[in-house]
């Protein structure tokens, strides 16, 4: 979108969010984002509301129809965004919101298109066979998000880009890890069938009621730890990208890091057994990780940069992702 339809558009009556909504819905929604976003300068803040905000319509909006009327809803919501890059009016207050935001920081329409991709995967009812395919749908509903903080937060230059990608797609792991059971009652398998050795190339015969098999256990139980200790090499990418950011943002991703994280080690404790009840950080602990995350950024030397220097192009799958 150029910079002079962008001001035309936003030159005429926007529908804005009401005060305080896009705030509630990150509330609703995501406790772990809700408590790291409250360290975030208050226009940075703002924005990483803004875009949750829009994530979390996009997402429903695929999610909560009958499969049947997902093709339809993944069409408008493309029709959406060639409005919200067109620099056209729009109604609904979350478009405008986001079309606001691309204007401010740049977004590039690419991660949002691969957002999308990823709820197209999850409304066709996907199967994934390598970690290679599930790495890709976790690049679109997480890595994508991931990348488009990296410009919300002020850092658009492609090394800090790929670690917040990473990031993205370790968390995203992380809840692949931990919700097996409820996508299990949704028809859902994400753990690709590589990591279970004898399983149906396409799960289809393997979902029945839960729990499943004793054998079944123990073979998703494997998997979970595979795919915890591949979420832990992402972990740590995405940390090599923290000195990229501002210090209040530094803060506010690397509690979020360390809360999603210490899910996966809550798993393992358990034996990563998916019949065991629903994981969950304590309130009291997700604030040590936070005072730990300041007193972290407080000692990490930020990245010396006197500028941010734009990425020439979008991050893209497999080749940038991948590659590290």
């Amino acid at each position: 979108m150029s910079t002079a339809s962008a001001s035309g558009a936003l030159g005429r009556p926007r529908a804005a969010l009401p005060a305080g909504a896009a705030s509630a819905i990150i509330r609703r929604h995501s406790a772990s984002f809700s408590l790291a976003s409250l360290v975030l300068e208050p226009v940075a803040r703002r924005r990483a509301h803004v875009l949750y905000a829009y994530c979390r319509r996009a997402d429903d909006a695929i999610d909560l129809v009958a499969p049947v009327r997902a093709p339809a809803e993944l069409d408008r919501l493309r029709r959406e965004l060639d409005a919200v890059y067109a620099g056209a009016a729009l109604a609904d207050p979350v478009a405008s919101e986001l079309q606001q935001l691309v204007l401010e920081v740049g977004l590039p329409r690419e991660y949002l298109d691969a957002l999308l991709q990823g709820f197209e995967l999850d409304a066709a009812g996907a199967r994934y066979s390598t970690l290679v395919e599930l790495y890709r749908y976790c690049w679109c509903v997480a890595g994508s998000v991931g990348a488009m903080m990296c410009h919300v937060l002020g850092a658009p230059n492609k090394p800090a880009i790929v670690h917040g990608v990473h990031l993205g797609m370790a968390m995203q792991l992380t809840n692949v890890c931990r919700d097996v059971a409820e996508d299990w009652s949704r028809g859902r398998l994400y753990v690709p069938t590589e990591l279970l050795p004898g399983w149906p190339s396409t799960h289809g015969s393997a979902l029945g009621s839960w729990p499943p098999s004793r054998d079944q256990q123990r073979d998703l139980a494997e998997a979970v730890r595979r795919l915890l200790e591949m979420a832990e090499v992402f972990y740590r990418s995405g940390d090599a990208g923290l000195p990229w950011l501002p210090w209040r943002s530094r803060v506010a991703v690397a509690t979020a890091r360390r809360v999603y994280s210490a899910i996966g080690q809550r798993l393992l404790a358990v034996g990563a057994d998916v019949s065991a009840p629903r994981v969950f950080v304590p309130a009291s602990r997700k604030l040590w990780y936070t005072a730990r995350a300041a007193f972290d950024a407080t000692s990490t030397r930020a990245a010396r940069q006197v500028r941010p220097v734009v990425a020439e192009r979008p991050v893209r799958f497999p080749e940038d992702v991948l590659a590290v």
